[in-house]
């Protein structure tokens, strides 16, 4: 009988070699997944930055050449292009990011190529016929709507295809860590062409009202839509896997997005539903002011979606892969990484939050109480991480919908009930209340789905428990 080969002899040294490298190269994969990662954070957190001083300077200064009632008015119409091109593409934006890294991962590429093709072009017809119809509603209903929105509404429309298609490129370039491609021409490149289009309308000495600033936000919205989908195509032809059949999975594609639409729907009702609640019963000026203070505090909310942007693919990733631990290392990170910046970034905001507002004008400081309220619920949120990010990246969509359309509810229900009342105040009561909400369910979600707390206090009590 031949003796089983001990770890010291000839004939089990290359087996342990080849274990070696095997777990070095692993090690060495994991480490530079992570650091991979963390550079994909702080670039997406460095665009959202110079986005938000973009936007700042756009809004601040159509403000100022508009004056708050016109601004009020474009305010009230792109929340609504927000609301349509966010939802008219069917949740495809954010199935991008989980079906791409998934089909790469397990070598589907037929699959893969059919979704980066035929996924832009379904996004495009159904925000086309979204688009169409709710154009025809406008004119229908035209006779019942107040004056001073219905042109602005109607040009509006224009922009709803291409946000839409942004959207869902934003969402492949996330899905390839593309972050560059996925974040430049909609935070960087369009709020500049809107400032460019405004300056250059203005020097033209044409009226500085709402519609104009609709057709700057339609040139703006159209050019950066199209240099993305140019270099993005450019990107993915130069990919050694570009060429070949495509398998359009339409049936998988619409499953996997539409229950991210219900949660697309109620992270947008999140974001709009206090602005349409208080033009309801406010005047336009009171929605410029309320925008101005909840767009300054909402700077805080880009930490958590640059840090969501940065980790989303490689959390579809490792759970295609079954890498648990891999995956609570991450998740622990992406809390971590979220939590203590937005909450520095909330101080400096707040500390500098009265000159921020005056930049719209004088009358917009009258706003800063708005902030300290919204700020619980943003902070909230924060500890809880990227909980929603990692919920639809698992499969969990249901989940995350059930949470956010509770939150949203709650959204819509306090509105309606404080605004009539206490104004800009109970808005943003309501806001903050909302995000709370869906932040604390989206972690107990987490917390039945892997068994395991998702809070900065229980990543720091872990982390402290292993030193």
């Amino acid at each position: 009988m031949t003796p089983s080969a001990s770890p010291s002899t000839p004939d089990a040294a290359p087996g342990m070699l080849t274990r070696l490298r095997t777990q070095a190269a692993a090690m060495l994969a994991g480490v530079d997944d992570r650091a991979r990662t963390q550079r994909n954070a702080i670039f997406a957190f460095s665009v959202r930055v110079v986005s938000a001083a973009l936007l700042y300077l756009s809004q601040a200064a159509l403000a100022r050449w508009m004056g708050s009632f016109e601004f009020g008015i474009y305010v009230f119409v792109w929340t609504w292009v927000l609301l349509l091109g966010g939802l008219s593409h069917g949740g495809l934006a954010t199935a991008m990011i989980r079906l791409v890294p998934e089909y790469a991962a397990r070598d589907e590429h037929d699959l893969l190529r059919g979704l980066l093709v035929g996924g832009r072009l379904l996004a495009v017809a159904l925000a086309t016929l979204i688009a169409g119809l709710a154009g025809a509603m406008l004119w229908a209903f035209s006779t019942h709507l107040s004056g001073p929105y219905l042109m602005p509404l109607f040009l509006a429309l224009v922009c709803v295809p291409l946000y839409a298609l942004s959207d869902v490129q934003d969402g492949i370039g996330r899905g390839k860590a593309w972050m560059g491609l996925a974040l430049v021409p909609p935070y960087i490149l369009r709020p500049l062409l809107l400032l460019a289009t405004m300056a250059a309308a203005w020097l033209a000495g044409l009226p500085m009202t709402a519609v104009t600033a609709v057709g700057a936000a339609i040139v703006a919205t159209w050019l950066a839509a199209i240099t993305q989908t140019l270099m993005i195509s450019r990107r993915l032809a130069g990919e050694p896997q570009a060429s070949g059949p495509r398998r359009f999975a339409v049936g998988t594609w619409l499953a996997t997005a539409l229950p991210l639409l219900v949660i697309g729907g109620c992270e947008m009702l999140l974001q709009t539903a206090d602005v349409l609640i208080i033009s309801r019963y406010m005047s336009p000026s009171d929605v410029a002011i309320y925008y101005a203070a909840a767009k300054t505090m909402a700077l805080v909310l880009f930490v958590q979606y640059a840090v969501g942007s940065a980790v989303a693919n490689r959390f579809a990733a490792l759970n295609a892969v079954g890498d648990e631990a891999g995956l609570a290392r991450t998740l622990a990170d992406a809390v971590r990484w979220t939590f203590w910046p937005s909450l520095a970034a909330a101080l400096v905001i707040l500390a500098l939050g009265r000159p921020l507002l005056a930049l719209f004008g004088p009358q917009f400081v009258a706003a800063y109480p708005v902030m300290f309220i919204l700020i619980v619920g943003f902070l909230v949120r924060a500890a809880m991480g990227p909980a929603e990010y990692l919920l639809n990246m698992l499969g969990e969509q249901r989940r995350c919908a059930r949470a956010l359309a509770i939150a949203a509810a709650v959204d819509i229900a306090l509105a309606l009930l404080l605004v009539p009342s206490f104004g800009l105040i109970g808005a943003a009561i309501a806001t903050a209340t909302a995000y709370a909400t869906a932040a604390l369910l989206a972690a107990r979600e987490v917390r039945r789905r892997l068994g395991m707390p998702i809070s900065i206090f229980s990543v720091a009590w872990r982390a402290n428990a292993g030193n």
